[in-house]
């Protein structure tokens, strides 16, 4: 294995007159999570899609494992998995009978379908619903079934977009743990999210992209650094409060507060200097907040800086995107 495990130079793509990737390169270390994060409309999926040989480039290229996506689709397929925000497993059928079906899609040896999928059911805690059909499965089940399905064929090169949308706080820490455990045992992820916290806790290094283009790149660490290490929120009554709270503290830190309705935030490397000059000047201008909290900064406060707005919820992936690949004869 290669020291990145896939490379992405000057990738460029148009539907019509809309620019959905300008020229965006990035690569990512073998055995590691990486995040791909970016607002509704940035690209992210567009890249996942290229570089699981669902669409071709307009220009540019990639690869994975030293395999171009464009001139060796087939090879790519056989060493990619590929699971997303809508779980694209077939209700009909049981747990054992969709991993079942995957196997033979991407061509495991039969002798080894029904080992593989009894070997899944059980890593993913799935083994005592194995038989029962998918539609009587709650979401989080659902979604470790599709992650289960995507490593039918133990695809050393795992694409996750969106994976957790829409699960409950404990399946999303559930499908965190399998995620790493992958990534222990050698499996390189890449992983598009809208939950900052997400990408935090998993991803090694990220790249944030907005309009196509990537507009920041680092490690966790050294994205929200860039804030500096307080963000000081005070909420006031309401928005003329906030707009005077505004005036009153300007210049008060070398971040310009952000104000959004009657929240007001701030970022400083001096937390405890400035939450001082904070109250000062708040009083001073007869002001006094209605919430105060001083914490550290978080990739949404980094998200937000950058692209001037927060992550939000992404709309759902079509189903035919997430089964295509395993069609095709390759991983899901």
């Amino acid at each position: 294995m290669s020291e990145n495990a896939i490379v992405v130079t000057d990738l460029q793509k148009r539907y019509g007159e809309v620019v959905a990737l300008d020229g965006i390169s990035f690569s990512v270390p073998a055995g590691t999570v990486f995040g791909l994060l970016g607002p509704n409309g940035a690209g992210k999926t567009t890249a996942i899609r290229i570089l699981t040989t669902i669409i071709h480039p307009d220009g540019g290229s990639a690869s994975v494992l030293g395999h171009d996506v464009v001139r060796d689709p087939d090879a790519v397929r056989r060493i990619i998995g590929l699971a997303g925000q809508y779980a694209a497993v077939d209700g009909l059928l049981t747990g054992r009978e969709n991993l079942r079906m995957i196997g033979r899609l991407t061509h495991l040896p039969p002798e080894q379908v029904r080992k593989r999928a009894d070997e899944l059911l059980v890593q993913f805690g799935l083994a005592d619903a194995g038989d029962r059909p998918v539609r009587t499965y709650s979401g989080g089940m659902r979604r470790r079934l599709d992650l289960a399905a995507a490593l039918v064929h133990r695809p050393p090169v795992l694409f996750l977009d969106e994976p957790t949308t829409g699960l409950d706080p404990q399946s999303r820490q559930d499908l965190w743990g399998m995620i790493r455990e992958l990534v222990a045992d050698g499996t390189t992820v890449l992983l598009t999210t809208q939950y900052l916290d997400e990408a935090d806790r998993l991803a090694k290094e990220i790249v944030v992209v907005d309009q196509g283009r990537i507009i920041a790149e680092g490690t966790p660490a050294e994205l929200k650094a860039k804030l500096g290490d307080t963000v000081i929120e005070m909420g006031f009554a309401d928005d003329d409060t906030a707009r005077k709270a505004e005036t009153a503290l300007e210049g008060v830190s070398n971040e310009r507060a952000e104000r959004e309705s009657a929240l007001i935030r701030l970022s400083s490397s001096a937390g405890a200097r400035v939450l001082v000059d904070v109250l000062r000047r708040l009083d001073g201008a007869g002001l006094v907040p209605a919430t105060l909290a001083v914490r550290e900064p978080s990739l949404d406060d980094v998200f937000l800086s950058i692209t001037g707005k927060h992550a939000e919820p992404a709309p759902e992936a079509e189903p035919k995107d997430q089964k295509q690949l395993a069609r095709a004869g390759g991983g899901r």
